[in-house]
Formats: structure tokens, C-alpha cells, sequence
């Protein structure tokens, strides 16, 4: 069965992680892109959570009527996911960032906090997001967020990109020695094929 964007699985550990790989594999001409169009970046965001049922709806609604509008968020936040696989990718390989990427994530996560308010709890006071109705990138504010509180708070060390599909994920193993996203994914199709070629190995022997 064909999956679709709203039904993505959730293996990066982290908001920004999950929103990163709604694509796959990288690197490849074939590779399958999960958020083709804006209907699809509201059906995700409705996915994990950052947008309710009802908003989603919604969304909808106002995108068919701002056409235009819907579209160019929807390339902001192409442009967004893949600035952060950049950014992320330069910590795992442990090389700086590049200052393109950083002034790119920059702009995105200033734009985003300006709509953040403190708002009081019965007990102490806690963040909220100001949305306005007609707000089409508001699921893109707390996807930077999760970015900007990854990058300075960590755990940055646990940061890996699957050997299998190129998904990022965090690696929460005592000895931090996982290499897929998800073992019984990636990995046991990694344990097929190196079975497939001792097979092949033998019958060529």
C-alpha cells in the first residue's frame, strides 16, 4: 500500500527530524517525495500533531481561495526542510555548517518567533503561538523552533542519518551504535541483501 504524507512513519525522534524526512531516499533521481504539494504539508503537520483536525480543514479551505499564497509556502517550506538537512548533515559529518544555510534557517526561525507570546497558566506562564486566521505557514514556526532547540540544546551527538533510506534520526542506544531508523525496516532489508550476495557468492564459487 502506497504511503502518503499522512501517514509517514515518525523515526527522527524530534519535530524537525520527522520533517526532514519526508523524503526519500536522497541523492537518487527515483526518490520519493512525500510533500508534493501544499494539501500534502497539512496533511503531515495534521500527522504529528502541529495542527488540529479542524485547522486543517481549515488550511484547505484558504489555500483553494489563495492559490498563489499556498504554493509559495509550500517552497518556502521545500526550501526549509532541505536547508536543515544541510545544516544537520554538517553536524553528523562534523564539519561547520555553511553561513548560506545558517543566514537561510536564520531568517526562517526570525519570522517564526516573532509570533510567539507568553501567555499565563493557572500556575506560571508558558509560550503560544499567535495564529491569525489565514496564517498558511504557521505549521513551519514550531518545525524551526524544534530545529533552533535541537542545534543549541542538543543532543546533537546522537544526530545519524540511516544507512539505508538516508533518514535522519536521533540514536537513543546506550553506546549510540545504531546505523537505520528503523531495524526492521531498513535493517532487515539490509540483512536480505547481504544475504542475497553470499548466496550469489557460493552459486558463483
Amino acid at each position: 500500500m502506497a504511503v502518503s504524507a499522512g501517514d509517514l512513519a515518525l523515526l527522527g525522534g524530534e519535530l524537525c527530524l520527522d520533517f526532514v524526512n519526508t523524503v526519500e531516499p536522497r541523492g537518487v533521481d527515483h526518490s520519493q517525495e512525500f510533500l508534493a504539494t501544499y494539501s500534502d504539508l497539512v496533511a503531515w503537520s495534521c500527522h504529528v500533531g502541529i495542527v488540529t483536525a479542524v485547522e486543517a480543514e481549515c488550511l484547505r479551505r484558504e489555500a483553494t481561495a489563495r492559490q498563489a499564497e499556498a504554493e509559495a509556502v509550500h517552497r518556502r517550506a521545500i526550501a526549509l526542510r532541505e536547508t536543515l538537512y544541510r545544516v544537520f548533515l554538517s553536524v553528523i559529518e562534523g564539519r561547520p555548517a555553511e553561513a548560506q544555510h545558517l543566514e537561510s534557517l536564520n531568517a526562517t526561525l526570525a519570522s517564526a518567533v516573532s509570533r510567539l507570546r507568553i501567555v499565563p497558566l493557572q500556575e506560571g506562564f508558558d509560550w503560544e503561538w499567535h495564529v491569525q486566521d489565514g496564517d498558511l505557514d504557521r505549521m513551519l514556526w514550531p518545525i524551526v523552533r524544534s530545529a533552533a532547540e535541537l542545534l543549541t540544546n542538543g543532543p546533537r551527538g546522537r544526530l545519524k542519518q540511516c544507512a539505508g533510506c538516508s533518514w535522519l534520526f536521533l540514536d537513543g542506544s546506550r553506546n549510540r551504535s545504531r546505523r537505520w531508523c528503523d531495524m526492521r525496516v531498513c535493517g532487515n532489508r539490509a540483512k536480505a541483501r547481504r544475504h542475497y550476495e553470499r548466496q550469489r557468492e557460493r552459486e558463483g564459487g
